[in-house]
């Protein structure tokens, strides 16, 4: 058994995991035992080669390349990962990032040393070098309605104040999905990655779940990576749109029914008046106003490759 699996998602951005592969290799420790395994989550046939001659030409032999007849998004493509993974820590890592110091090493150092750390995160860099915030507080109702800024002055050791500077490790209520590492028994206690959401939330369920089981959320600043945010999701209206389904879905799964029913509303008068000066925003609108529902999923779009 490896002590860490590490789990990528290549979704047409080969180039991208082809470096954060090399960055795994050649920053943990050469005595570290890890595994890599990538996930191609049906990208175009093009890029997938392009990824497998270059797994196939490395000398690192703890590598394995899976590819998905289907895009799974996020956390089914993870799902996939670990089936192939024997590790007793599993890294989720996105793609698009670049380890700047042994990551892994530091972090499971850590979790090793305090029995409440259930998920944590290194320190994340943008490619300019500004900081990326690694904590945030849970989508819920209370920040829908009020924002970050007011949770975190009226309970700052609830709600850490996510662009601050650490120094130290800090709890938060969950780390960014672009780098987990969480204990694979914690992980196949809660069930994993929740499989109906496609893309975005799925570090918010996975870390409400884990912290019911008195799992929590770090930040490890003395560990740091950087990543290149969004290389993979390029923005545009059916990615918006797809971040409040998950979003509603979350709230409804939760939180119920009935704050369900008031954020969705909310949200349906905020993209309605949206529309009136910015038309694209009209296909948002319509899919609130049909609530949001989860078959409304980009993965309910998905081509399966022959």
């Amino acid at each position: 058994m490896f002590e860490t699996a590490i789990i990528l998602i290549n979704y047409n951005s080969s180039y991208y995991t082809i470096n954060c592969i090399n960055s795994c290799i050649d920053k943990i420790a050469k005595n570290y035992n890890f595994q890599i395994v990538v996930v191609d989550n049906c990208s175009e046939i093009a890029d997938y080669n392009k990824l497998e001659s270059f797994v196939t030409s490395l000398s690192f032999s703890n590598i394995k390349l899976i590819r998905s007849k289907i895009n799974t998004g996020f956390g089914g493509g993870n799902m996939i990962g670990i089936q192939h993974a024997n590790a007793k820590y599993y890294a989720f890592v996105n793609n698009d990032s670049l380890l700047l110091n042994d990551c892994i090493s530091i972090i499971i150092e850590y979790m090793k040393s305090n029995p409440l750390a259930g998920i944590c995160g290194p320190l994340a860099y943008k490619e300019d070098g500004s900081i990326l915030p690694t904590l945030d507080h849970f989508a819920s109702p209370m920040k829908e309605f009020f924002g970050r800024k007011f949770l975190e002055s009226i309970n700052h050791k609830k709600y850490p104040n996510r662009k601050k500077i650490y120094t130290q490790p800090q709890r938060g209520q969950f780390v960014a999905g672009s780098f987990m590492v969480v204990k694979s028994d914690d992980f196949n206690q809660v069930g994993g990655f929740d499989t109906n959401i496609f893309l975005y939330y799925e570090e918010t369920d996975l870390c409400i779940r884990l912290a019911k089981i008195n799992k929590f959320a770090y930040l490890i600043p003395h560990a740091e990576f950087i990543h290149y945010h969004g290389v993979s999701t390029p923005q545009n209206i059916a990615i918006k749109t797809e971040l409040k389904i998950s979003f509603l879905y979350i709230i409804r799964k939760h939180y119920g029914i009935f704050w369900h029913q008031i954020v969705l509303n909310k949200l349906r008068i905020q993209f309605l008046l949206k529309s009136i000066f910015k038309p694209k925003y009209w296909h948002i609108f319509k899919v609130l106003l049909a609530g949001a529902p989860i078959d409304k999923s980009l993965k309910q779009k998905q081509k399966i490759i022959e």
